[in-house]
């Protein structure tokens, strides 16, 4: 399969890994206070981020492209490193993680379902909601850590989107071209189902966070009109959705 390109990605990832080891850790000794129900929701979050991503390594690797293989390798690396720094941020409040939530088990089984494509689609789907979620939590709040922490996690989050919107377009492109549009729109269908989902749950939290449920759920889909528009789009790499 022709992919092409995904060198680039494997040297930003590289190059993001060397800037935080210059930018050094959040600074722990702080204490983190935050209400109840954000705490919940971190927890929550936290097991989100967390897991070792063999399986999706093994579809990456199918691929046939080693550029790839090693880049999301180096993303999934990323993605534990949100799940460490939440559990640190955890920690500073006092606050324990969870050992599992329902939300992460049903999207780790319906994201193995099928092959690669199919992962990806979901996999995007909480990566839309992430940027959303960590914005509020960067910008709703007084608490200089977890707003530390959530600006480290956002600004990671706004280059996955791009990296999955890329070999989205190139699994999209293979398939023909009345067929593209309809399957997207099937994942903004998808998407907004687990938007509400994720606005019921984390109602009292966003609340607390400045952000009605209602508004992030049109501010997610929102950002999702921007992810279709690059999927389809000849050059995906042209992402301007970020915040």
């Amino acid at each position: 399969m022709p992919t092409g390109g995904f060198a680039k990605w494997t040297r930003r990832f590289e190059d993001e890994r060397e800037r935080r080891r210059t930018q050094g850790e959040p600074d722990w000794g702080q204490s983190a206070t935050l209400h109840t129900a954000v705490w919940t929701s971190i927890q929550r979050f936290q097991v989100g981020e967390d897991g070792d991503g063999a399986n999706l390594v093994g579809k990456a690797d199918q691929v046939g492209d080693a550029d790839y293989g090693k880049a999301v390798r180096l993303f999934i690396a990323e993605e534990q490193n949100h799940a460490r720094l939440l559990a640190s941020l955890l920690a500073a409040g006092g606050v324990p993680t969870l050992t599992g939530h329902w939300s992460d088990t049903a999207f780790v089984r319906l994201r193995r379902l099928m092959g690669l494509r199919m992962e990806l689609l979901v996999l995007m789907i909480a990566e839309v909601v992430a940027l959303r979620y960590y914005r509020a939590l960067r910008d709703g709040t007084d608490d200089a850590l977890t707003s530390d922490v959530a600006g480290r996690i956002l600004s990671d989050e706004e280059r996955h989107v791009p990296f999955h919107c890329e070999r989205l377009h190139a699994f999209l492109a293979e398939l023909p071209r009345a067929m593209r549009r309809p399957v997207m729109a099937l994942w903004r269908l998808l998407l907004l189902a687990v938007s509400l989902v994720v606005a019921a749950d984390h109602g009292p939290a966003l609340r607390r966070l400045g952000i009605g449920r209602l508004r992030f759920v049109g501010d997610v889909m929102t950002l999702s009109r921007a992810v279709v528009s690059v999927v389809l789009a000849p050059r995906p790499d042209a992402w301007t959705g970020a915040d």
